[in-house]
């Protein structure tokens, strides 16, 4: 099958590792994909520009990695072109576009999640900071890459950031506090119709220890090995499947990947997010370890067959990621640095997310520059396997943090339903 894949990140080309197989083109991708698929330009915000390259390349699915282009209607426009997608629409995908609008899908739902306050104005900050303290959850209405969220006890941290996101012309969100550990679960969902795949924990915080920034993701594992047997299926049960029911009752039936992100407190799952597409780095742990044929998956979904869909099939064992990063990440990433090591070439060892090509050079190009993948029989296994692997790559002032997954190896994290 010809696919064009959009985006230029470790989840696209995550998604281009497990398509190999089929004649692979995306766009604008990275330096790290042209063994995989032939790299176009192209304006991600742009429908119109997709519809256009889609048209050119011949492709007959399209899959859709990153929120922008979701979020400005590219699969509504793919749609109209008697193009497949795989994303859903600009409507369904306001789930994450608008935060406040998930939060009323779930309430009409019936679904658990935090508690918040929409603000608009500089003068109603410090209500909401009374009301929502001494656990502050501050987060940017809108877009913003998984960096748009402070969680402090810090009153005058949240109030910054609550006074930057309203002076950048959005709305901030004020929400209670969601006890327990996070999970991320990646649902294929086609009107009524969900599947879950592996469910995964990222880590957000800059560096070990949960210390530093929010940032776009540091590493990740998968399965879980804490979640309780259930756990998946409740998520589906309580989550998953009323929010797409109520979808549909609204006449915006979703098609895509409905990311779930869930804390596990004392009452089981509530949701701290949606997201409408997969996760980055999730999405790599996840798709190492899936049997079944990624484009059987995908196809699925886009083509509105995925109730026929045979079970998915997964490798025994776990999978981890961990995530090289730029000096200065997040707040001013440096660029244009060398990229050497081995495995760079390998996407089943390393997988590229912000590196190009300067004069036949291998530089960092963004904040989150390589992914390195391990697998194993055991969790400590894969993650020792992503390692060795970051550990070959050098990068002048790069980082990494050195503790990924190492709370659920050592049986820190318990929940309590």
């Amino acid at each position: 099958m010809r696919i064009l894949v959009i985006g230029s990140g470790g989840r696209e080309h995550a998604l281009l590792a497990g398509l190999r197989g089929n004649e692979l083109h995306v766009a604008p991708g990275n330096a790290g994909m042209a063994s995989l698929a032939e790299v176009h330009s192209v304006d991600v915000a742009s429908p119109e520009a997709i519809v256009a390259l889609a048209r050119d390349v011949g492709a007959e699915l399209v899959v859709i990695g990153p929120e922008i282009p979701l979020v400005a209607g590219a699969a509504d426009a793919l749609a109209e072109a008697g193009i497949d997608v795989f994303g859903p629409t600009k409507a369904a995908a306001q789930l994450e576009g608008s935060k406040a609008f998930a939060k009323e899908v779930m309430a009409a739902a019936g679904v658990r999640t935090a508690s918040a306050t929409r603000v608009t104005e500089l003068a109603e900050i410090d209500a909401a900071l009374d009301e929502y303290g001494p656990n502050y959850v501050v987060k940017d209405d809108g877009l913003a890459g998984g960096k748009g969220v402070v969680v402090t006890q810090d009153r005058a941290a949240a109030e910054a950031h609550a006074r930057a996101v309203i002076e950048a012309g959005n709305p901030v969100l004020f929400e209670s506090f969601l006890e327990g550990p996070e999970i991320s679960l990646f649902c294929l969902v086609d009107g009524d119709t969900v599947v879950p795949l592996l469910p995964a924990q990222d880590h957000k915080r800059a560096h070990d220890n949960d210390a530093g920034p929010n940032t776009g993701g540091m590493g990740a594992y998968t399965p879980l090995p804490w979640l309780p047997d259930n756990g998946v299926e409740r998520i589906v049960a309580e989550i998953a499947e009323p929010v797409a029911r109520e979808m549909v009752a609204r006449g915006i039936p979703y098609q895509g990947i409905l990311y779930v992100g869930a804390a596990w407190g004392p009452e089981g799952p509530a949701v701290v997010e949606f997201n409408a597409r997969f996760g980055d780095p999730e999405t790599q742990p996840v798709l190492s370890l899936l049997k079944t044929p990624l484009v059987r998956a995908l196809t699925a979904v886009a083509t509105g067959t995925l109730a026929e869909l045979a079970p998915l099939e997964w490798e025994d064992g776990y999978a981890a990621t961990v995530v090289l990063s730029a000096e200065d990440y997040p707040a001013a990433p440096r660029t244009g640095d060398a990229i050497t090591g081995e495995g760079l070439d390998d996407p089943t060892t390393i997988l590229h997310a912000g590196t190009a090509l300067q004069d036949g050079v291998l530089v960092s190009s963004g904040g989150r520059v390589l992914n390195a993948l391990g697998k194993g029989a055991t969790l400590e296994q894969a993650v020792d396997k992503a390692y060795e692997a970051v550990e070959k790559i050098t990068l002048q002032g790069s980082f990494y943090r050195r503790d990924i997954a190492r709370k659920a190896i050592e049986g820190d994290i318990r929940v309590g339903s």
